[in-house]
């Protein structure tokens, strides 16, 4: 009776407010395990099997450093002709290989990264043949550029992936040829315009073949002109620009929960594509509800008609894709489809530029499969020097320089123990630009390294990297591959070029890898 009396008599106030601490008092200590336990284990984990690399610093890891250390190599550019550029794209990582090994320790914030340059455990990690991986978790704002099938895991991603396979099969990729050329010739059109009296002019070929690949791409996806989605491409450009900021201040505590200007830009411009995307997608559900026939373009091939298809075999099972899961794709499409292809295509422009021989190689293959003449499929399938200077370009200025895995479960790779929650980078920079694979001669533009092949081409048959590896590797290289050949094709036929007095050779990464300060040719028509 006293017990309960003197239970009674409590303050209601003091009980809550006792709760309330030990809610706080269990979150705080998660928080402290989260940030400090849990890394220094892993850390102690990964050390007992003989890896090196930086030790962890509270909160932060290695942000701060990542971010000092771009500075001074970002602010000079690099000789013209010189292809060894790990140190300037990437010298965090560059300097951490060198001192501490091809299989070095990192930190991303608390969480440990193992930067991998070994091909054959990149294959492992890649191939995911053990289905111990996870793509990591990127703070929530990276999704507002992209949240397509690449972002994916589990069931979300092979659903996804089968959805969208049929509409990269070789079949589907030769009937967008005509939107390929047409877009093209549209290109050379504009610059022979621009050409002086002498026929020659000088441009920034970067946002020119931004252009044309945002072109293609809003022909081939969605059946519209490029005007059309112009203002789509703007602002995914923006987009990512404000991503990688956003990300280099990652390392400042409780950035990420503030809300800045920059932060609230990023969701309206989010707003504005996904309104666009909205629009163009219901217009074509109104069109196949009112009975027009499908357009043969990926929009209606894959996501439509395709998830039409789906929700019929799976309504009850709950798994049919949403307008959000369509306007996912479509932002991948308009982002990853113009992006990566107007890389490969701007390297490809300047280092021709800067070995003018095999320019002059590349254009008598063109001249003599098609003379003036478009390019069609089967000469396209015999170009041997176009596809080797392609593939030397990926290898030397590959568009993605790094591929991430996370364990989620216990895992031994190339004989190390990763214990779940570490991430696992591939570099794929440095495993392209390392001379044990590659050989000395690794840093010079030699195209007829792949004269044979791409197994034969290295060391390692699983060392070229551009488009990954695994049942994740990239579901439109060979579209994009087919793509690049035929612009480079037409460009050749069309013009000479050579850099211009005005270019700066400064590769660095937003998101992709891009010509800091541009990428001016100078043109002249043939």
């Amino acid at each position: 009776m006293v017990l309960a009396a003197t239970v009674a008599s409590v303050p209601w106030s003091l009980l809550i407010g006792g709760l309330l601490g030990l809610v706080l008092l269990w979150a705080a200590g998660r928080l402290l395990d989260r940030l400090w336990w849990q890394p220094r284990r892993l850390e102690r984990l990964l050390r007992a099997q003989g890896l090196r690399g930086t030790s962890y610093r509270f909160l932060t890891g290695d942000l701060k450093d990542l971010a000092r250390l771009k500075k001074e190599p970002w602010s000079r550019p690099l000789p013209l002709r010189c292809h060894d550029i790990a140190p300037r794209v990437t010298p965090f990582h560059y300097n951490n290989m060198r001192e501490h090994g091809k299989i070095s320790i990192s930190w991303f914030g608390p969480i440990p990264q193992v930067t991998i340059v070994d091909p054959d455990v990149a294959k492992d990690v890649l191939s995911n043949k053990f289905g111990h991986f996870e793509k990591p978790r990127f703070p929530a704002l990276f999704k507002l550029l992209s949240d397509g099938v690449a972002s994916k895991d589990g069931e979300k991603w092979a659903k996804r992936r089968r959805i969208l396979n049929p509409g990269f099969h070789q079949e589907k990729i030769k009937r967008m040829l005509p939107a390929f050329t047409a877009c093209c010739e549209e290109l050379v059109s504009r610059w022979i315009e621009s050409a002086g009296s002498d026929g020659s002019c000088e441009l920034d070929v970067w946002p020119e073949l931004q252009n044309l690949t945002g072109d293609v791409i809003s022909r081939t996806a969605f059946s519209s002109s490029y005007l059309e989605g112009r203002r789509i491409f703007e602002l995914q450009a923006e987009q990512a620009e404000r991503v990688m900021n956003t990300f280099q201040k990652v390392a400042v505590p409780g950035y990420m929960l503030l809300p800045t200007e920059n932060k609230r830009k990023m969701h309206r411009i989010n707003k504005e594509v996904e309104t666009i995307l909205r629009g163009i997608i219901g217009k074509r559900i109104q069109a196949m509800k009112e009975g027009e026939s499908t357009k043969d373009d990926l929009l209606g091939l894959l996501l439509l008609e395709s998830n039409m298809r789906e929700t019929d075999r799976s309504r009850k099972s709950g798994m049919a894709m949403t307008i959000e899961d369509v306007i996912g794709e479509c932002k991948l499409f308009y982002f990853a489809g113009m992006e990566t292809t107007a890389v490969l295509l701007t390297w490809t422009m300047v280092i021709l530029s800067m070995h003018p021989e095999w320019q002059d190689r590349a254009r008598e293959e063109v001249q003599g499969l098609f003379g003036k003449n478009k390019p069609e499929l089967e000469g396209l399938s015999r170009l041997k020097i176009v596809t080797m200077i392609l593939f030397e370009v990926l290898r030397l200025y590959p568009s993605g320089v790094r591929l991430s895995r996370k364990t989620y479960k216990e895992i031994e790779i190339g004989g190390i123990l990763y214990p779940a929650g570490v991430i696992v980078e591939i570099s794929v920079l440095m495993i392209h630009h390392d001379p044990d694979i590659w050989g000395n001669d690794v840093h010079e533009f030699k195209p007829d390294r792949f004269s044979e092949g791409i197994s034969k081409a290295s060391k390692y048959p699983g060392a070229f990297l551009p488009f990954g590896w695994g049942p994740r590797i990239c579901i439109g290289q060979n579209f994009a591959l087919l793509e690049a050949k035929i612009a480079l094709c037409m460009i050749l036929q069309r013009f000479e070029f050579e850099l211009a007095p005005s270019y700066t050779h400064a590769p660095h990464t937003v998101v992709t890898l891009h010509p800091m300060h541009g990428a001016q040719v100078k043109l002249r028509a043939i």
